[in-house]
């Protein structure tokens, strides 16, 4: 859903809360979850783990049909490259997942080198940046 998330709908987050250390992590999944608040710690219902989530500012307002409001979520599955270096995601990434260092309230969060498990860039290379950071 990453990919499908409108600027638009990030625009009341205020700040995000880290249930743990995300520079020890390649990437995050995010979601857009409809919860019944602006702030405080979600349910959450997935496989695997929370790692984080969205506070929205008191301007946000809920969705008239159905009373919640859209706040991103991040988190991790079991079979997350942070639980299995060399398992299914060991030199890529599920498709909502973006690099936790690119991520402020407001921005949508990107796709990295670090984060597709990839090889550095030429540009990453020519600077002596080495993965992982």
């Amino acid at each position: 859903m990453s990919s499908l998330i409108d600027a638009d709908e990030l625009s009341y987050e205020t700040e995000f809360v880290w249930l743990e250390d995300v520079d020890q992590l390649d990437y995050v999944r995010q979601s857009l979850d409809r919860l019944p608040t602006r702030k405080g710690k979600p349910p959450y219902h997935r496989d695997g783990r929370m790692v984080g989530y969205a506070i929205l500012g008191p301007d946000a307002k809920p969705s008239r049909a159905s009373g919640t409001f859209r706040r991103r979520v991040f988190w991790l599955l079991p079979h997350d490259r942070d639980s299995e270096p060399d398992g299914l995601y060991a030199k890529s990434a599920p498709a909502e997942a973006i690099d936790p260092r690119t991520l402020v309230p407001r921005v949508k969060g990107y796709k990295t080198e670090r984060s597709e498990g990839g090889p550095p860039s030429a540009a990453m290379q020519e600077l002596g940046i080495e993965l992982p950071l």
